[in-house]
């Protein structure tokens, strides 16, 4: 034990048997993710390669931009799919973590794409307002109900693994499909009616709306891993008190907590002690907190005594224990 009489010793808990299993379990879904994956990825790349003919076919700006939205969901698909295996790659002596965050990266370029794709809707919308362009209705009408059954299909076998943030970008991308699937039917039925063609880029213009307001969540989640924030599901103070209740601490600082992957979560603090001889006990009841009360099972932390006058030139969060203000 003499590691643990020195300020500045290092423990790290989320190794021991305790925590192996979380880890194991977390890889299980990963073959089922894949295979949903490939198989959405074939049913919206087929689908969206009939919606862009049919599109130029009858010249409906709502089928288009939901052939364009298909494929780049296809492409999405394709990217998530890449990354849901690059994920499952060990910790390697040049990426310590592993390659978890893969699947982040996938979920923040796609929704930089669908951003993209709603700018670019919404644009040639108004123009197709300024100059009103014929629509074969009958044609839209009907590739777009077969599209919307291509898109429930693809929607349904995704809801089964959605568990990661990658997949639930994919669900994303195919749910943002079935609305542009439902307004280009509701597109072609008018025209078909009516023949009222502004109702075209006008329903292509509310589903862009409705993307980016998805999107857009999707994005900011992505980041907040990405810059390693603290988990949206965590509260920094409450976590932080509830180490400083801990018999035999008498201070928290440097408290971190991030996102090691889409779903795993690591931590790490130094704890101020009232006397180091206490350090096993107290390391104990520490993990344990950390993993019943809030399923953080990677945590590093590290003991200090006696606690320290000053932090420097740290950037610190002190949190305050019980008896203290903060």
């Amino acid at each position: 034990m003499t590691a643990h009489h020195r300020r500045g010793g290092h423990d790290h808990a989320g190794h021991g048997s305790g925590t192996t299993a979380h880890s194991h379990a977390a890889s299980l879904g990963a073959p089922a993710a894949q295979r949903a994956l490939i198989w959405a990825l074939m049913v919206t790349g087929g689908m969206a390669l009939v919606e862009v003919i049919g599109a130029f076919w009858s010249g409906s700006l709502a089928l288009l931009s939901d052939g364009g939205h298909m494929a780049t969901d296809a492409a999405a698909l394709g990217l998530a799919l890449f990354a849901s295996r690059i994920a499952q790659r060990p910790p390697t002596q040049r990426a310590s973590y592993g390659y978890a965050r893969a699947e982040v990266l996938a979920a923040f370029v796609n929704a930089l794409v669908l951003l993209g794709l709603v700018v670019f809707i919404a644009v040639e919308a108004v123009r197709r307002l300024l100059e009103p362009a014929p629509v074969a209705g009958a044609t839209v009408l009907a590739i777009a109900i077969v599209g919307l059954l291509a898109n429930l299909v693809s929607a349904w076998i995704l809801s089964r693994v959605s568990s990661s943030m990658n997949t639930r970008g994919a669900l994303l991308h195919v749910l943002s499909d079935v609305l542009g699937s439902v307004a280009a039917i509701i597109a072609g039925a008018v025209i078909v009616t009516t023949a009222w063609t502004p109702i075209d880029p006008i329903l292509s213009i509310v589903v862009s709306l409705l993307i980016l307001r998805s999107t857009w969540r999707l994005l900011a989640q992505s980041t907040g891993v990405l810059m390693e924030g603290v988990p949206a599901h965590l509260d920094y103070d409450a976590i932080g008190r509830a180490l400083s209740r801990i018999a035999g601490i008498t201070g928290v600082h440097d408290l971190h907590i991030w996102h090691m992957g889409s779903e795993r979560v690591a931590l790490s603090a130094h704890l101020s002690l009232a006397d180091a001889a206490e350090w096993p006990v107290i390391l104990a009841r520490a993990q344990r907190l950390l993993l019943e009360n809030y399923g953080i099972e990677h945590v590093t932390l590290q003991p200090a005594w006696p606690p320290p006058a000053r932090f420097g030139d740290r950037r610190v969060i002190p949190i305050a224990t019980n008896g203290e203000k903060r």
